[in-house]
Protein backbone atom coordinates (compact mmCIF):
# COMPACT_ATOMS: atom_id res chain seq x y z
CA UNK A 1 0.00 0.00 0.00
CA UNK A 2 1.35 3.42 -0.96
CA UNK A 3 2.16 5.90 1.77
CA UNK A 4 -0.04 8.95 2.12
CA UNK A 5 1.85 12.21 2.36
CA UNK A 6 0.25 14.92 4.47
CA UNK A 7 2.31 17.74 3.00
CA UNK A 8 1.21 17.42 -0.61
CA UNK A 9 2.13 20.65 -2.46
CA UNK A 10 2.87 22.49 0.79
CA UNK A 11 5.78 24.94 1.00
CA UNK A 12 8.99 23.70 2.57
CA UNK A 13 9.71 24.98 6.06
CA UNK A 14 13.11 26.18 7.22
CA UNK A 15 13.30 23.24 9.64
CA UNK A 16 12.65 20.72 6.83
CA UNK A 17 15.34 22.31 4.67
CA UNK A 18 17.85 22.28 7.53
CA UNK A 19 17.09 18.62 8.25
CA UNK A 20 17.44 17.73 4.56
CA UNK A 21 20.79 19.54 4.31
CA UNK A 22 22.09 17.81 7.44
CA UNK A 23 21.05 14.36 6.25
CA UNK A 24 22.42 14.99 2.74
CA UNK A 25 25.81 15.96 4.20
CA UNK A 26 25.81 12.65 6.10
CA UNK A 27 25.28 10.80 2.80
CA UNK A 28 21.64 9.79 3.36
CA UNK A 29 19.60 8.64 0.37
CA UNK A 30 16.52 10.43 -0.95
CA UNK A 31 14.36 7.63 0.45
CA UNK A 32 15.83 8.00 3.94
CA UNK A 33 15.46 11.78 3.91
CA UNK A 34 11.88 11.49 2.65
CA UNK A 35 10.95 9.20 5.54
CA UNK A 36 12.68 11.47 8.06
CA UNK A 37 10.85 14.63 7.01
CA UNK A 38 7.62 12.98 5.80
CA UNK A 39 7.85 14.14 2.18
CA UNK A 40 7.75 12.12 -1.01
CA UNK A 41 11.00 10.82 -2.44
CA UNK A 42 10.40 12.74 -5.68
CA UNK A 43 9.81 15.95 -3.73
CA UNK A 44 13.07 15.48 -1.85
CA UNK A 45 15.00 14.80 -5.07
CA UNK A 46 13.52 17.85 -6.77
CA UNK A 47 14.24 20.17 -3.85
CA UNK A 48 17.77 18.78 -3.39
CA UNK A 49 18.49 19.46 -7.06
CA UNK A 50 17.17 23.04 -6.67
CA UNK A 51 19.34 23.53 -3.56
CA UNK A 52 22.42 22.05 -5.25
CA UNK A 53 22.70 19.15 -2.79
CA UNK A 54 24.13 15.74 -3.56
CA UNK A 55 22.22 12.81 -2.11
CA UNK A 56 23.69 9.44 -1.23
CA UNK A 57 23.07 6.49 -3.48
CA UNK A 58 21.50 3.19 -2.40
CA UNK A 59 23.93 0.29 -2.29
Amino acid sequence: MAEKFEKHKQPWTAAELDRMRTLARKGETARGIAKAIKRSEDSVKERARAEGLTLGSPR
